[in-house]
């Protein structure tokens, strides 16, 4: 059985290395918020200053 170069190891440790990064941040940029934060934030301060005597 041949052995491999340690050029080889380094192009196969560079390619699978690439590949994983661009797979992970295909991933985390591919989810949406749902809902705005600003949203949230107006409806509860709206909530809080309406006073009910």
């Amino acid at each position: 059985m041949p052995q491999m170069a340690p050029i080889g190891w380094l192009s196969l440790f560079t390619i699978f290395s690439v590949t994983f990064m661009l797979f992970s941040m295909m991933t985390y940029y591919s989810v949406a918020p749902k809902t705005p934060k600003s949203e949230i934030s107006n409806k509860h301060l709206t909530t809080s200053l309406t006073w009910k005597w």
